[in-house]
């Protein structure tokens, strides 16, 4: 990395913006040179109040409104594939992060420096380490260390999402679903007991699970059990004594968390099940009257999250939160990684209306 620092303008047009961000590396732990940038330049606007915690800056307004809500995104990056400085071709910007979210980001980064006084307070968030695990994850840290700095009627998550609103986000949990057998001689398998066929009776029940199709909100979800992996065998002359198979459950936000390890452990009843991941789901909270808003100043339509996102931390705190960014989430972590420009400008001028009023 230069040993010079990283220079950001936030008042550049948002195409602009990403590209500076795109050029400052910031793989996973190693956000300092792009959060010293960010910091920086939020703390030289005199309407923000500015807090950093670790690589995570938090910069508020005050101005007494209503409302406050949350607009956040992730500085950090998978590791660079060959998809560095950012580059433009037509009405695309391509470059590692691009998508997954420095776009997000320079759009927050922007509206954060040039809307001085909002009609609904703001708080923005830039925060590390979403791309690796959660202990790590700067917004979760956030939520246990600050949560007053958390607290509002309503998030927006920059997450890429084709710059449409998709609403909540189902939970994950996996669990290790065990088998246990004996070993012998293969020569003599009788005389053993095979825990890798023994594992049949596991995807035979996994091949014949119907999923869940719960409506929330008006939206419709769609629960998926899946196994992820499967491992076993100690050598090519032995029947094995033990066979794991790794099952992802992707659940509704209507679930808890207790509620969906009670459903894995009922649906695997009779064999060794252990929890390995757990993490809720996010209800969408359409029903506030900053959501409701926010959705008719984007263009009205919602689609549930499948996947899941950092909306949940806001959901442990009780604030309903969308996803709303810039790009195609499919281009997430590929070496192509791009944004279409159209994107960018789209989300920046709707956000903009709806922080300003302008809608109405």
């Amino acid at each position: 990395m230069p040993d010079s620092p990283a220079e950001l303008d936030l008042t550049a047009d948002v195409v602009t913006l990403t590209q500076q961000l795109v050029d400052i590396e910031s793989v996973s732990h190693h956000e300092q040179q792009i959060a010293d940038a960010v910091e920086r330049e939020l703390r030289a606007c005199a309407h923000l109040a500015v807090t950093r915690r670790g690589h995570t800056i938090v910069a508020r307004t005050d101005l007494g409104r209503a409302e406050r809500v949350v607009i956040a995104g992730h500085l950090d990056t998978v590791p660079v594939n060959g998809n560095l400085p950012a580059r433009r071709e037509g009405d695309v910007l391509h470059g590692l992060g691009t998508c997954d979210m420095k776009g997000g980001d320079a759009v927050l980064l922007h509206l954060a420096a040039t809307v001085p006084e909002p009609v609904r307070d703001v708080t923005y968030v830039l925060y590390e380490a979403e791309e690796v695990e959660s202990v790590h994850n700067g917004l979760r840290k956030l939520t246990e260390s600050d949560p007053d700095l958390l607290a509002a009627d309503f998030a927006i998550l920059m997450e890429p999402s084709n710059a449409g609103v998709e609403a909540g986000c189902q939970g994950t949990l996996r669990v290790d679903v065990r088998t246990r057998g004996e070993r012998a001689h293969s020569a003599r398998s009788w005389m053993g007991d095979n825990a890798i066929h023994r594992a049949g009776e596991i995807l035979s029940r996994l091949a014949d699970y119907e999923p869940r199709r719960p409506t929330i909100d008006g939206l419709t979800y769609h629960e998926g059990l899946n196994a992820v992996g499967i491992s076993g065998g100690v050598a090519g002359n032995v029947v094995p004594d033990e066979c794991v198979v790794q099952v992802n459950f992707r659940f509704a936000p209507d679930r808890t968390t207790e509620e969906a390890e009670a459903f894995v452990r009922e649906f695997f009843d009779g064999f060794d099940v252990t929890l390995t991941d757990l993490a809720p789901g996010a209800l969408p909270g359409l029903d506030r009257p900053a959501a409701r808003a926010f959705v008719e100043a984007v263009g009205g339509e919602v689609a549930p999250k499948f996947g899941w996102t950092d909306v949940a931390q806001f959901s442990l705190l009780g604030v309903p939160a969308v996803n709303y960014g810039p790009g195609d989430p499919v281009y997430a972590h590929k070496q192509d990684e791009q944004v279409p420009i159209e994107h960018l400008e789209r989300c920046e001028q709707r956000l903009r209306a709806w922080l300003t009023g302008e809608q109405a």
